[in-house]
């Protein structure tokens, strides 16, 4: 099972995102970048690849209690930022970023305790990615152009394992298919 660890947006903060990715797509350059789906729309906490099915069990009672001990957060979606030269683009996150990186530390180590090999350690950077470029691309009007993109502020509850299915169509453009597999409450959320 393709898996990862999320906190996903809120319907009403996503509605504000793709009203500003869609006017990101009248910009030059856009029909060169395959942007993301409302679907696809998410803080990855922690990315985990394939795992066998035999360690979901126990990654998934970690990740439970990492989430238990970690507290309900404020976040919204701020600004916007590229990785590889363009081949990410992505909208960033103000708000509570210290518990964001908690919890994604958190999502981490249950991996690890798990069984699960995550390579290198790196520091979190809160990012939703809007938009992928197979080339480096300028990517820098858009990134400006997110600059003044602020969503409504929201309180994160809960954190989410999510099964990534990639497209075998072999169709341009398909998109990877997200299904939630498993919710927890964060501490705070009830």
């Amino acid at each position: 099972m393709r898996i990862f660890a999320a906190v996903l947006p809120p319907e009403d903060v996503a509605h504000e995102l793709a009203a500003e990715v869609a006017e990101l797509k009248k910009l030059p350059g856009a029909q060169g970048l395959r942007w993301t789906g409302r679907p696809g729309w998410h803080f990855t906490m922690a990315f985990y690849g394939e795992v066998d099915d035999a360690l979901v069990g126990d990654l998934s009672k970690r990740l439970e209690r990492a989430a238990h001990r970690t507290a309900a957060f404020r976040l919204a979606l701020r600004g916007g930022g590229q990785f590889g030269r363009g081949r990410a683009l992505w909208a960033g996150a103000e708000g509570d970023l210290e518990t964001l990186r908690l919890l994604a530390d958190r999502s981490e180590s249950a991996a690890r305790r798990a069984g699960i090999p995550m390579g290198e350690h790196r520091r979190y950077k809160p990012h939703l990615t809007v938009a992928r470029s197979r080339d480096a691309a300028d990517v820098r009007p858009f990134v400006a152009a997110l600059d003044d993109f602020t969503s409504r502020t929201w309180t994160v509850q809960e954190l989410v394992l999510v099964r990534s299915n990639l497209p075998t169509s072999g169709v341009a453009g398909e998109q990877p298919r997200y299904e939630a597999v498993a919710r927890w409450p964060l501490g705070g959320a009830g």
